[in-house]
């Protein structure tokens, strides 16, 4: 099947409603056209929350959704209620097909989120930091929307850290009491077949009260 869409495209710098756009036109063909890359990180995330937040403790957040692999994998190890949000209705649409979710919302995470403070159990946002993507303030409102003692996931590229001001946020969001770093991993492939060059880690965060 031939690629209608590429990394190379998704990772350009665009505007709100291109990325908007890109991603409903993307929708039907993103899962076959990423599984078949290798495309393993919505797994290793679920797993990783599985293993520092227990299940019951109320709903967690699938930032950045998607079509809602992540939000199914966790709903399958038992979590629940999901929620969760995108720019893109295309993308949300087959998300809503899984039948993983409690609510999906429509979510620019440029801005502001909809949810009061400490909503969260627990939030989850796997492949949503690359270039062209959300933006890294949007970790302030993760935390913002998480309560005290909740975990959150977050998958960023290697390459990013530093270059989109991330890292930057990361140590203010530690030194300012905000989170702890629970775990960091090793730098991987998220691609097992195809993309080489990307590599990423999986943060693990609590999120501590302190000011936001």
């Amino acid at each position: 099947m031939e690629e209608r869409f590429s990394l190379k495209e998704a990772f350009r710098d665009k505007s709100t409603e291109e990325a908007r756009e890109l991603y409903d036109e993307w929708a039907l063909s993103y899962e076959r056209e990423n599984l078949v890359k290798g495309y393993r990180i919505p797994w290793m995330g679920a797993a990783m929350m599985a293993r520092h937040l227990p299940t019951g403790n109320g709903p967690v957040l699938d930032a950045g959704c998607g079509t809602g692999l992540v939000g199914e994998a966790l709903n399958v190890l038992g979590y629940g209620p999901i929620v969760g949000c995108d720019l893109s209705p295309g993308m949300m649409a087959r998300a809503a097909e899984r039948d993983a979710y409690a609510d999906l919302v429509t979510q620019d995470m440029a801005q502001s989120f909809a949810w009061p403070d400490a909503y969260f159990a627990g939030f989850i946002c796997i492949g949503c930091y690359g270039p062209g993507h959300a933006p890294p303030g949007s970790l302030r409102e993760l935390v913002r929307v998480t309560r005290p003692g909740g975990i959150g996931v977050f998958s960023l590229l290697d390459a990013n850290l530093d270059a989109r001001g991330f890292g930057a946020i990361i140590r203010d969001l530690t030194e300012s009491g905000q989170w702890r770093i629970v775990e960091k991993t090793r730098t991987f492939r998220p691609y097992v077949v195809d993309e080489p060059e990307l590599m990423s880690n999986l943060f693990v965060i609590e999120v501590l009260d302190g000011e936001v």
